[in-house]
């Protein structure tokens, strides 16, 4: 397998990661938007360090995904 089509599989398999990354952080935002005001202050705060988590992961996929389309230029 030459180096471009690997590169282009590593691209594809973290569309699929980032499409999971996504749906988990709408699913988890309309959880704590649904529950705010029933949840104790430790599920609350437990749910946005999650939420955060989650986006901060959709951002860094992003960008390395982004990094390695960038790269394709140079093969």
């Amino acid at each position: 397998m030459s180096k471009v089509d690997r590169v282009k599989e590593k691209i594809g398999w973290y569309k699929v990661l980032f499409g999971i990354l996504i749906a988990s952080a709408i699913s988890l935002l309309a959880w704590l938007v649904n529950n705010l005001v029933v949840l104790p202050t430790w599920q609350v705060l437990c749910g946005v360090t999650g939420a955060v988590a989650v986006c901060g992961g959709v951002v860094y996929v992003h960008f390395y995904a982004l990094k390695l389309i960038d790269s394709l230029e140079d093969l």
